[in-house]
Order: structure tokens, then C-alpha cells, then sequence
């Protein structure tokens, strides 16, 4: 059995990597094993670079707490602007003994009043609950699933970025 250090207790996250490490690799087991590390962005990065490396900084850390596991996977939700309107999506960084993959999620634009909030220096997650009226989305179906009427879930747009990020350990001969 495969031991994934998971950057994060949420356990959307936790379920979009195992089912995008089963996607890719059938035939396997694996532990998700989640560990509180830092990200060293900001709790609500605001651009696609700081998102990124947010969720680099979180693989990397992951790998300090455990060297000893097979994969290390920093996810990092994060906003930016397209023209003056704001999207959300996330990053994906896999590291592994032979090597790292990345991949960022599809991005999505947010209402003008999630919007607002945010840019009021509210993480997404609290501000979706506070314009739906729910609670703890984020460990939910997430602004994705709240805007789709979850047809697509936070944890099916993470797993398909984690099924892309591991491709490079898919085509080891071509990375």
C-alpha cells in the first residue's frame, strides 16, 4: 500500500486525490495520510502564481513532515481576475521519488457579491456560506458545487487536476 501525505485535513481534498490516484493507478492501494503544513501564501491567495506556489510550498512541507511516504500533494484553492471578473479554481502539486506533476483545476467565475466579499479580504469558502446561507461549504460540494447545483463538486474539479498532475509520473520516460 502507497502512502500519500496529503497537505491538508479537508476531507474533499483527501477524497479527490485517493479517487484520482485509483483513476490512474487501479491496480494499487493507498493511505491517505492528511498533515497540517504551511502554504506560505496567503489563507485566500489572489493570484494564479501565488495559488500555484501555495500549493508547491504545501507538497514540499508535507514531504519535510513524512520523507519517508511514496507521494507528497499540496491542493491549493485560489481567485484571480479575468478583466475585472473573478474566477476561482485550484492547484495541484504532486511530488514523488522520480520526479513532480502539476495541474490546476478548471476555473469558474464567482457572483459579484462573493466577489465583493473577497476582495473585503474574505476567504471564498466563508464568503459562499454567507451569501448561500450555508455552512462549512469547503468541505462540501465547495462555490463550485453551490454554483453548478453540484454538477460539478469541488472534489470532481480537484480529482480530475490530480489525475493531470500525476502524469508526468504516468510517462516517466517522457519527463
Amino acid at each position: 500500500m502507497k502512502t500519500l501525505m496529503l497537505a491538508s485535513h479537508n476531507p474533499v481534498k483527501a477524497e479527490a486525490v485517493e479517487k484520482g490516484f485509483q483513476r490512474v493507478f487501479p491496480g494499487e492501494g493507498f493511505r491517505i495520510q492528511p498533515v497540517n503544513v504551511e502554504s506560505g501564501v496567503s489563507d485566500q491567495p489572489m493570484t494564479d502564481q501565488a495559488t500555484r506556489e501555495g500549493a508547491l510550498n504545501r507538497a514540499r512541507n508535507a514531504k519535510k513532515a513524512d520523507p519517508e511516504a511514496d507521494y507528497w500533494v499540496g491542493v491549493e484553492g485560489g481567485c484571480d481576475y479575468l478583466d475585472s471578473t473573478m474566477v476561482a479554481f485550484a492547484w495541484v502539486v504532486i511530488l514523488g521519488e522520480r520526479g513532480q506533476g502539476s495541474a490546476r483545476t478548471a476555473l469558474f467565475q464567482l457572483p459579484r457579491e462573493v466577489q465583493a466579499l473577497v476582495e473585503g479580504g474574505m476567504e471564498l469558502g466563508d464568503a459562499d456560506d454567507l451569501v448561500f446561507g450555508r455552512q462549512n461549504s469547503k468541505q462540501k460540494s465547495g462555490a463550485v458545487g453551490l454554483l453548478t447545483h453540484n454538477r460539478v463538486t469541488r472534489r470532481t474539479l480537484y480529482e480530475q487536476a490530480v489525475v493531470l498532475a500525476l502524469i508526468p509520473f504516468i510517462n516517466s520516460d517522457l519527463y
